[in-house]
């Protein structure tokens, strides 16, 4: 998944300072993935061959991995640019195996896969980071990955599996979703609690969002309409949603801290995510513990983030390794206040301010990844046709 790159790096500034006096609260109860309905929860097998690769490489095997002496490696691991963790983070990660980890960013998640494919088989890193469900089958198609199991997968929930042939290793999930000002919603019931409440002249001219053809948050939202009301609805939902005011913006930020104001203004209804009462609680001066930001649990799009082994690295064993400690629970429990996302190890601890304030979504929208790559051009130049012209 991948959040906008603005609102990571806008919640990350100050989270080392954050993290510091976090205590650690029991394993993550992720909301239950086997309720998402749809065929990303359980691919259709047309589906995924849609997403494979001519010919699948030859897996790494564990047996390997464990034999392998890496001592002196430096692998490279390419992220796009709101890749967030703490300092240190890898050091014990090369204590433990030899191995030194390099970072290279590679701007958004598209700039990210895009920028691969022209290297595939020949890569300029070992591991990719930061492929997401909306991007998944377009690098897995390509022939970016040799596969790779680690055996911390049996601590995640099969529905965030989203490639059978294991050349990607799921890392994190997110929701983006509608969040709202609390203040400017006091009486109870009167907040939007669906996605059909956008439509009413109760909430003309509050919503803003981002462009889907400039912002994964703003893609996400368009994708959880057309899950939610179909290839036959989407389009007269978004004409509605045009004659009620909506306003659309480029990106993240000029949505949520300008036309929303983080909560105070001019916008009183975003799309951003399910975790941003977190970070609103987390960097609120003076400190409250009670966030002013809520979240339409009911229109949430989910995403999932993934890593793998860049197929033709010189040094898969250590690349896998590498994967292991993304999947440890170690890296895991410093996702949450780094990139306010779930980690997908349910033995990774969260942050307490994490767990008393996220937003449980239990029912997220999802679309398969084949879904996505098949619909994205078509969809996104028809919302352009309703919405901007």
């Amino acid at each position: 998944m991948s959040p906008s790159p603005l609102s990571r790096r806008s919640w990350s500034a100050l989270v080392a300072v954050a993290a510091v006096g976090a205590l650690l609260t029991g394993c993550t109860s992720d909301p239950d993935p086997g309720v998402a309905s749809g065929p990303t929860a359980e691919l259709a097998g047309g589906e995924a061959a849609a997403c494979r690769p001519g010919q699948v490489p030859k897996a790494i095997s564990a047996a390997a991995v464990s034999k392998a002496d890496t001592s002196g490696i430096t692998l490279k691991l390419v992220t796009h640019d709101s890749f967030a963790v703490s300092d240190g983070i890898f050091d014990q990660f090369t204590k433990d195996t030899g191995i030194k980890v390099k970072l290279l960013s590679s701007g958004d998640a598209g700039t990210l896969v895009s920028q691969s494919i022209l290297t595939a088989g020949k890569p300029v890193a070992d591991v990719l980071f930061g492929i997401d469900t909306t991007f998944l089958c377009r690098g897995t198609r390509a022939g970016l990955f040799t596969p790779y199991a680690p055996a911390a997968l049996k601590h995640v929930p099969n529905a965030y599996e989203q490639d059978g042939d294991h050349l990607v290793t799921p890392i994190d999930v997110g929701d983006v979703c509608l969040n709202y000002s609390k203040a400017a919603f006091p009486k109870p019931g009167a907040a939007p609690a669906s996605l059909n409440d956008l439509t009413k002249k109760a909430y003309a001219n509050d919503f803003v969002t981002e462009n889907p053809e400039t912002s994964s948050p703003g893609f996400a939202f368009l994708l959880a309409t057309i899950a939610k009301y179909g290839e036959d609805g989407w389009q007269d939902y978004w004409k509605q949603l045009r004659s009620n005011g909506v306003k659309v913006v480029a990106g993240w930020e000029e949505a949520y801290e300008g036309s929303f104001g983080a909560g105070s203004g001019d916008r009183s209804i975003v799309t951003s995510y399910a975790t941003s009462p977190v970070a609103d609680v987390v960097y609120s001066d003076p400190a409250r513990t009670v966030p002013a930001i809520g979240v339409v649990a009911d229109a949430c799009f989910r995403q999932v983030e993934f890593a793998g082994v860049l197929r033709g690295t010189e040094h898969p064993q250590a690349a896998a390794k590498l994967l292991d400690y993304l999947l440890s629970p170690r890296f895991q429990e410093d996702i949450p206040l780094n990139m306010f996302v779930e980690p997908v190890n349910d033995q990774a601890h969260v942050p307490a301010v994490f767990q008393a304030n996220r937003t449980v979504v239990a029912h997220p929208l999802i679309l398969s990844p084949a879904e996505i790559e098949a619909g994205r051009d078509g969809w996104t130049a028809k919302w352009t046709e309703i919405v901007l012209r």
